[in-house]
């Protein structure tokens, strides 16, 4: 864990002190929101706003430039294999990671908009993301492995998080009403 904090220390710290930004953002993009009649305008701006700001630094961890050679690993489970059967820790922070880096995409998409309120799609979208971001590393040649695993497990967390959101999913709205 220490060497995880000594690598992704900053990335956190500018995350929490992104905090107040996010909480202003949010609330100036409801009010513009609400000014043009949008039926959900809180609820759709902290979506909106969450899922950028819950998603940016994962992304930044990732396509910070690593110390190996860039490669691709094209064999699903064989890398989440490997990395579960090495030490605890580095299983637990890799996997978990991974886990979280669309989380926050996975758990606003299908509160923002009915089009997202299905585990497919959520499962969808995440994977594209991804993908990008794997195909990024690559091209990028940041030192990194880009692996379909991590693919795999992205979208997996996007869609245990937008589990955890389900209550609170977007309903279709007929057209000329407005929600009580």
């Amino acid at each position: 864990m220490h060497q995880a904090w000594q690598q992704w220390g900053n990335v956190v710290l500018a995350a929490l002190v992104a905090v107040p930004v996010v909480v202003l953002a949010v609330r100036l993009l409801a009010l513009r929101r609400a000014r043009a009649g949008h039926p959900l305008p809180a609820r759709t701006a902290l979506a909106d706003v969450v899922a950028v700001a819950g998603t940016a630094p994962w992304i930044w961890m990732i396509l910070t430039p690593g110390a190996g050679i860039s490669g691709v690993s094209l064999i699903p489970f064989a890398d989440l294999w490997a990395t579960l059967h090495g030490p605890g820790q580095a299983a637990f922070v890799q996997v978990g990671g991974n886990l979280l880096v669309f989380a926050a995409l996975g758990a606003t998409l299908p509160v923002r908009s009915a089009r997202f309120a299905s585990l497919p799609r959520i499962a969808a979208v995440a994977a594209g993301a991804s993908l990008t971001v794997e195909a990024l590393q690559y091209a990028l040649r940041l030192g990194r492995v880009s692996s379909v695993d991590d693919v795999i497990v992205n979208a997996a967390g996007a869609v245990l998080a937008a589990l955890v959101t389900r209550r609170w999913w977007a309903t279709r709205i007929p057209v000329g009403t407005v929600p009580q």
